[in-house]
């Protein structure tokens, strides 16, 4: 991964009755929620979901065994988890990185993630959404889809033989829809299907052939 997630594994020894800051919400065994137009600062949970509601802000969100859902007008400043998926409502921003381990990430319309976007396994898909820090897989699908907009390119990662190859031999597929743009090399260490739209426009493509298609899908 583009990131270690040490932090994560270590805060799943954590105790419950660790001392936090005010602003901070921290929890074991159970799911985690900022209200709707709230401010919070880090937010973290095991063996639950997080869930920001429409409007609220907050600093880092992050669970092991759990989802990140964050609704829309949200903002963070950075999303992880590990074993579950994450999702970026309409017109919300995470200011930096956005990564999780064996789950599925999912953008809205018009949302925004200003760092790097990653994970190992799970599909990937951005409709109408803006990654500015590039996007990583080793085994998951990506679909930039219509009107999406990715700098820094796409890498597809060889899997490196240890758990993390669990579920990898799956080939990718991966879809560059109509109007999107991909800025920076598209570049995959291992087998794929490549899938781009004759409406969108992708920098250099390293390790794939593409296959044009026109109208919505493939």
């Amino acid at each position: 991964m583009h990131r270690p997630f040490a932090s994560l594994f270590i805060l799943a020894f954590a105790l419950s009755g660790v001392a936090i800051a005010s602003d901070d919400v921290s929890k074991v065994n159970g799911s985690v929620e900022v209200a709707a137009g709230e401010k919070a600062g880090d937010v973290s949970t095991v063996n639950g979901a997080v869930r920001i509601r429409d409007g609220a802000t907050v600093e880092k969100a992050d669970t092991v065994n759990g989802s990140v859902e964050m609704g829309d007008n949200a903002t963070a400043s950075a999303l992880s988890t590990v074993n579950g998926g994450v999702s970026v409502g309409r017109k919300s921003r995470v200011t930096g990185t956005l990564e999780t381990v064996n789950g599925s990430i999912r953008l809205a319309p018009g949302a925004e993630v200003v760092g790097h976007l990653s994970n190992v396994n799970g599909a990937i898909s951005l409709d109408a959404a803006h990654v500015a820090g590039g996007v990583e897989t080793v085994g998951g699908d990506i679909t930039v889809g219509a009107n999406s907009r990715v700098e820094g390119g796409i890498l597809v990662k060889k899997p490196n033989g240890g758990w993390f190859h669990f579920g990898n031999d799956k080939i990718p597929n991966i879809v560059i829809g109509p109007g999107a743009v991909v800025q920076g090399t598209l570049d995959f260490e291992r087998e794929v299907t490549l899938h781009v739209s004759d409406r969108a426009t992708v920098g250099a493509i390293k390790g794939a052939t593409a296959v044009k298609f026109s109208g919505d899908s493939p």
